[in-house]
């Protein structure tokens, strides 16, 4: 069919710098509601799209290009991530620039599916569609190589989790679901309430019934804001810690690692130093009480081969320590090297190749030590931060270098618990980047953990958000498991949050110091636990379909519903 219409006349003064001043307040707001700014502010999360919607509105009504609603969207996206994840670049200004320009490009996907499924079959299925395709892709984010979830909506209410202790049933996913539903409210409010303005004339019949329909919209806003926040205080007020309890010892000896911690630094500190600040501030801080030492991330960073490991010095050293100490449990940070054999048959997908060792793999790994001489007991870290560790080979040559082993490392294909000595005391030994992802660290607490252990090192991003967002994201995982976490960083933040995401210590930044505190070791396991992530398998179902039909409109030439309609 020809379109004999005139081409929409060339927006000008306000309405021409009104999409951009729209995309920009909702990326400040999106900045504003975010960890670490204050608490209250996270209810901005529940308004932050709203001035998107409005430009994507005007834009589709006035005509605009698919590509134009996309150019608008993405600069909303690109800000903010700039404006919430800089920090990146205080490691490597390339890496930094590169994640906040194609993790922008890849939010930008689920809101160009809105578009286009609302272009297809009208607002109210456009609008159901938006938080279905954006939760489906923040599921995806959490799973494919390229996993950044930073970003994921629902970690912006870490700062302020009393509003969100219902994460123990939908995990964090569920406040995505519930930032978009109180959005989409919002908006409604304000839409209804300009077609109103827009037409006083009506009947007053017709008039009555706008009014009506525009209470209802307020009504559900007003509602789907204030239950989850009372259902939260309920649950919170009610919560007692559960389980036998533990004293725990976490160090955080503070090895600058641009500067000393790693071989080829310009202050450079030898292992065997690094080691004996460690052990000292053990020593030092050791009650007769305590039953477990957490040591950060990396903290024995020679390569260690696992099969050897025994005659490494000092690991022997380590086991003279505990042979002096019985009853002490140490979980620490360490690199080491798994070997396969000369064939490449028996090797994992990431497996390296030397002549001398066969096919082998580099693991940034943890190790348990539960005395002088019992067994020990490793755990690989799996979900490695994209660009510094996990590299597909095609992708090498973008490697971040953050010293230790950069790129391509081994991971494990299933969590593993570390016993402590009093039965009761299980360590999930969550390394770094993995206390990221909710339905992950479940996964450690369903095999039997009853303490998660956090191990990094955070001073790669200075001071800066970063590492504050870091620890407040794993308040979100005491909430989900409802399991106490000890936090032991090498530079950043060291800490314990009890069961309902309250930091209960934390050291201070940059400092050389330890923590120490009894934790409470619950074995009953949480609806998020026992069931998994339930919303975003859902939402990819519903997507796809969606898509489908979507794609399947546009085969057919399918013109879009009147967006009043």
């Amino acid at each position: 069919m020809t379109n004999n219409l005139p081409p929409a006349p060339a927006a000008t003064g306000r309405a021409y710098w009104l999409p951009s001043l729209l995309a920009l307040l909702s990326a400040a707001l999106l900045w504003a509601g975010w960890p670490v700014h204050p608490a209250p502010l996270a209810l901005l999360l529940l308004v932050a799209w709203v001035p998107y919607l409005l430009l994507e509105e005007r834009l589709t009504q006035s005509g605009a290009s698919g590509w134009k609603v996309w150019r608008y969207g993405y600069l909303t996206l690109v800000l903010w991530n700039l404006l919430t994840t800089y920090w990146v670049s205080f490691s490597t200004l390339g890496g930094g620039i590169t994640a906040v320009i194609c993790n922008a490009l890849l939010m930008s996907l689920p809101l160009s599916a809105f578009y286009h499924t609302k272009k297809r079959f009208g607002p109210k299925l456009g609008y159901l569609a938006l938080p279905i395709y954006w939760i489906a892709f923040e599921q995806l984010h959490l799973h494919w190589f390229l996993t950044w979830p930073w970003l994921t909506l629902g970690n912006g209410f870490a700062q302020a989790n009393q509003l969100v202790q219902w994460y123990e049933y939908t995990g964090f996913l569920g406040g995505s679901l519930w930032i978009w539903v109180v959005n989409l409210c919002a908006f409604g409010v304000i839409r209804n309430e300009e077609l109103k303005v827009k037409n006083e004339a009506l009947a007053s019949s017709k008039e009555r019934q706008r009014l009506a329909f525009n209470s209802s919209f307020l009504i559900a806003a007003l509602a789907a804001t204030l239950l989850p926040i009372g259902l939260s205080y309920l649950i919170g007020s009610r919560y007692q810690e559960k389980g036998e309890t533990a004293e725990v010892l976490v160090i955080q000896p503070n090895v600058d690692p641009f500067l000393e911690k790693f071989e080829g630094t310009p202050n450079f500190i030898p292992h065997d130093q690094q080691l004996t600040r460690l052990l000292s501030l053990t020593e030092q801080n050791l009650t007769p009480q305590t039953r477990l030492v957490l040591w950060p991330e990396t903290s024995l960073d020679e390569t260690y081969f696992e099969t050897t490991i025994e005659t490494y010095p000092k690991i022997q050293r380590l086991r003279s320590f505990l042979g002096q100490h019985p009853g002490l449990d140490l979980v620490t940070g360490l690199t080491t090297v798994g070997q396969y054999g000369p064939a490449k048959e028996q090797a994992s997908p990431t497996a390296r190749f030397r002549q001398d060792l066969g096919y082998y793999d580099l693991f940034n790994a943890a190790l348990h030590l539960g005395s002088a001489t019992g067994p020990l007991a490793f755990y690989h870290k799996s979900r490695l931060v994209p660009g510094v560790e996990g590299v597909p080979p095609w992708l090498s040559m973008f490697v971040i270098d953050l010293g230790g082993s950069a790129g391509g490392l081994g991971s494990q294909p299933e969590r593993s618990v570390f016993q402590a000595a009093p039965p009761v005391l299980r360590v999930a030994p969550v390394i770094c980047y993995e206390s990221v992802y909710g339905d992950f660290v479940g996964e450690y607490v369903a095999k039997g953990a009853t303490l998660i252990g956090v191990i990094t090192n955070d001073g790669w991003w200075s001071d800066s958000p970063g590492h504050s967002q870091h620890l407040q994201y794993a308040t979100l995982r005491a909430i989900e498991t409802r399991r106490d976490v000890a936090r032991s960083a090498n530079t950043g933040i060291s800490a314990f949050i009890n069961q309902k995401g309250e930091i209960t210590q934390q050291t201070g930044w940059w400092v050389q110091t330890t923590s120490r505190a009894t934790v409470h070791l619950n074995t009953e396991l949480t609806f998020y636990v026992r069931h998994g992530e339930l919303l975003g398998p859902a939402c990819q179902a519903l997507a796809i379909l969606l898509l489908l039909a979507t794609a399947g409109a546009a085969a057919t030439g399918r013109k879009r519903v009147s967006v009043g309609a």
